[in-house]
This record gives C-alpha cells, structure tokens and sequence, in this order.
C-alpha cells in the first residue's frame, strides 16, 4: 500500500479541516441566497441546494433564501399559452402573466423548497414579500437602447421591513421568501396590485437592511467574465468600482445580477459572491473553501488586486481584508 496516496478518507477530514475557520467566522452571521436559475428545475441539483441550506443552518449561520422562478413560470405561460417577452433583462409583467407570478412563485416553487428543506428537519418557512409588510415596491420600466421601456406590473423595491424575517431567524428558522410586493402609488399608499420584482434585487435589498455578511447569488454560469464568452477570462475577484466599470458592457441577462451586487455592496454588505448554481453544492464550495468557485465582489477598500487574481486567493484575501 503506498502510504502517500490520498485516501478518499483523509480527503474527506481536509475538507472539514479547511472549513473549520470559515465556519467559526461566519457563526451567527446572516447569509442571504438568491436561489434560481438551473438549481431550481434538476431534481439533483434542487436537492444539493436544499442540503447546502440544512448545513449552513447547523453550521450556525443563518440563511435566508430568496427566489424567483424564471423557468417554472416560463412553463406555466406556455401551457397557458401567454406570451413571455424580456426587455433589458427584466420580464414584461401583463396583468395575466402577474397571476401566473405569484401563483408559480408562493404557490409552487416557494412549497417545493420549502419541503425539500424540511425534509432534514422543521426548519424552513415559506414567506413572500406580500407578507408582514416585508416589501414595499414602486412601478418601474427600465431603458434599452437609450428609450424607455414599461415593464407593465414590474417594481423595484422602495422599502424593506425585515422585523419578521428577523423574528423567523431568531427562532430558528429559515425564510424561503418569494420576489413579489405591494406597490405603492405617487401618493404614498397601497395601490391594491402586486408588482413582479426581480429576484437578484429583492435579495440585495432584504441583505442590506438585515445586515447580511453576505449576499449570494446562483447563476447558469462559472461566474462573470472579463470577455464573454472566453471561458478562460472568468473573474475571480474584483472590487465594485471596478464592477461598476464593467456594468456597459454586460450581457443583459447579467446586468440585473451584477447590479444585484453593487446595490448591496454600496449598502454596507461586506461581500457578494455569483455561484455556479449547477455544480453541486456550489454554495458551500464557495463559502467554506479558500479558493472558492465563483466570483466574489469586495468593496474598494478590501481588493488590492484587479480581477485576473486566481481564484485560490479571492476567499482568502477578503476575508484578510475584512479583518483588517
């Protein structure tokens, strides 16, 4: 027996061994998780992902997911037979196509979640931004190629009550909270329609006003690239002013993650991270590993070096910064 192979025991004991300092650092800390994109329709992947939550929770960190439904309410428009059309990366929102949102969004993918959760113990609660007052959004269109667009039933978020979530939290539990919320009209008050919200913004919004250590959030990529779609230009690290340098030139379906990034760093969330949500287990690989999978967003002050680092020094620099 050669005594200097790996045994995939002793592989298994380094893997808890190199998470160990990140699980003592990030104890009692608040994650939030934007939950979608591939991850949310392969049954493999739905499962890992729900695991993933159950070991942060038991690791004592405490998560809160936040998720859309592309996919899923793709599938329900056309078995409906109602058109989907997007506009700079954002969905155009008929009032028919709303009903569909929320039925798909609280009804299906929030209990599907929510059951995969708990299938490892009573811990998850469904919520939506309807509820307790957790969201507050105002009617928004968005501009493509210099115009303006209307979005129909689309909001951004104006206000975040985050005291139930925190009482969720406090007890124990984990959040599984859907992207739709009241609007508020030009006067100030309820309206009376639900607005469509998207899923990376809603996250950003509810991690900075429960002041999340972090805000993470899955994509159908490696993460962001210098030069799409160059795989080899992956960005490991980069700082927000250099994100926000990138922002014109990004693939449209990005730009509503990336800007996810930069509202949460801009209001004091110490790091955001795009994850590969179609690797298994992606969430913990970037969390308790110091050279992480994704690509991880720092304010200025805590990134020295511009995105071509690698990314086995991306984790480990922040964190370094952070404690500076």
């Amino acid at each position: 027996m050669d005594i200097s192979h790996e045994t995939q025991e002793q592989k298994k004991a380094q893997a808890l061994i190199e998470a160990l300092p990140w699980i003592q650092r990030f104890s009692g800390k608040r994650m939030v998780i934007k939950y979608g994109g591939n991850a949310m329709i392969n049954d493999d992947l739905r499962r890992a992902f729900a695991e993933d939550i159950v070991f942060l929770h038991h690791a004592g960190i405490h998560p809160i997911v936040v998720h859309g439904g592309g996919p899923q309410i793709n599938s329900m428009l056309d078995r409906l037979g109602i058109e989907s059309e997007f506009k700079g990366g954002l969905r155009v929102t008929t009032s028919e196509a709303m009903d569909v949102v929320r039925m798909v969004l609280t009804g299906q993918v929030g209990r599907e979640l929510v059951g995969l959760i708990n299938s490892h113990g009573r811990y998850a609660v469904g919520f939506s931004g309807e509820d307790a007052g957790l969201l507050r959004a105002k009617r928004t269109g968005t501009v493509v190629d210099g115009e303006e667009v209307d979005l129909g039933l689309v909001g951004e978020v104006t206000s975040v009550d985050p005291s139930a979530i925190v009482d969720l939290v406090d007890s124990g539990r984990i959040p599984v909270i859907s992207s739709v919320a009241p609007e508020i009209g030009p006067d100030g008050n309820l309206t009376g329609d639900v607005l469509n919200v998207n899923a990376d913004t809603a996250a950003a919004e509810l991690a900075a006003a429960l002041g999340a250590e972090k805000l993470v959030i899955l994509t159908d990529v490696e993460g962001l690239y210098a030069e799409w779609p160059n795989k080899d230009s992956l960005i490991s690290m980069l700082s927000a002013s250099e994100l926000r340098d990138m922002m014109p030139s990004l693939e449209s379906g990005m730009i509503p993650k990336m800007a996810a990034c930069l509202k949460a760093i801009d209001s004091g969330v110490p790091q955001t991270h795009i994850v590969d949500g179609r690797q298994p287990h992606s969430i913990l690989l970037e969390i308790f590993t110091a050279e992480g999978i994704g690509t991880l967003v720092v304010p200025d002050a805590h990134s020295a070096v511009a995105g071509g680092q690698t990314s086995q020094e991306h984790s480990s620099q922040a964190e370094n910064g952070a404690n500076a």
